[in-house]
């Protein structure tokens, strides 16, 4: 009999509906709280939502999924046939769902493998993407969370933001810190690094600073195939236009998703936000 591992993440991953359809994943929201009014992720609030909500400078915070929301998730992928979970997640130095999961995972009524990707958004989308490929072949858990491992090992993650502002109050800078006295003189080129979001390079405009990423993807994409993404929030013109120039100048590319970035990751990047994940396969 034919092993059957289903694939759970949450809504950071910005998987697109058709590739959540595709292999069956079940993704959790997380939630974003606009003036005390908690909405979930990807369903009661967009990213443009959370966006004019920002530039009208109204209270917005983030949570996690609750353990009993991920219990309820692991309950109906045991009654639809699993016999096996993988719960791939955020960072945990993001945020407290993978905890949650590992609570719910602990009562789940099959065995539950909860993973900390150490990515987020299409960085994390692509781990979860590869484990779902490997879970469609027939592979166990094991093999589905080493395809996984494996592919966030490759993974490389770029930002551009207008402002640390809304990174610096969410607490999600890390190391950045160290960037807050100049960020009114320059633009920060950031990237996603065991787990946090770093300080990478300084640039004086944003042009230039988007011209730098355009660079960096180019050169971590290298000749081999490569899925990349590009993400945005409130910036569409610039997420095309990076877009085409890297189609262009990408050999391998396999696979280009174009879009905007979560309200729960915005929340915490703010508008204009660009930025790009290159993940070799």
């Amino acid at each position: 009999m034919a092993r059957h591992v289903s694939i759970i993440t949450d809504s950071t991953a910005c998987l697109p509906q058709d590739a959540l359809r595709r292999y069956g994943i079940t993704s959790v929201p997380l939630t974003v709280v606009v003036d005390g009014q908690p909405l979930e992720e990807g369903t009661e609030i967009s990213a443009r939502s959370l966006a004019e909500a920002l530039r009208r400078h109204r209270p917005v915070t983030t949570s996690r999924p609750s353990p009993e929301t991920f219990a309820a998730a692991y309950r109906a992928a045991a009654d639809a046939g699993a016999d096996g979970i993988v719960s791939l997640h955020l960072s945990a130095e993001f945020s407290g769902t993978y905890d949650a999961a590992v609570l719910a995972a602990a009562q789940a009524p099959v065995p539950v493998r909860v993973v900390d990707s150490g990515m987020i958004a299409m960085a994390l989308g692509y781990c979860v993407l590869a484990a779902a490929s490997a879970a469609a072949a027939g592979g166990g858990p094991d093999d589905a969370v080493a395809a996984a491992e494996k592919r966030a090992g490759g993974t490389s993650a770029f930002f551009y933001v207008d402002t640390l502002d809304h990174l610096r109050r969410g607490g999600r800078i890390g190391a950045a810190q160290a960037l807050l006295g100049s960020a009114l003189a320059v633009k920060p080129l950031l990237e996603l690094a065991d787990g946090r979001i770093g300080p990478l390079e300084k640039v004086r405009t944003a042009s230039r600073a988007i011209a730098r990423l355009e660079e960096l993807a180019v050169t971590r994409a290298g000749e081999g195939p490569v899925d990349i993404a590009v993400h945005h929030l409130a910036a569409g013109q610039r997420a095309e236009q990076l877009a085409d120039r890297l189609s262009a100048r990408v050999p391998g590319l396999a696979d280009l998703h174009v879009g905007e970035i979560g309200a729960v990751i915005g929340a915490h990047t703010g508008p204009g936000l660009l930025a790009t994940v290159v993940s070799p396969h």
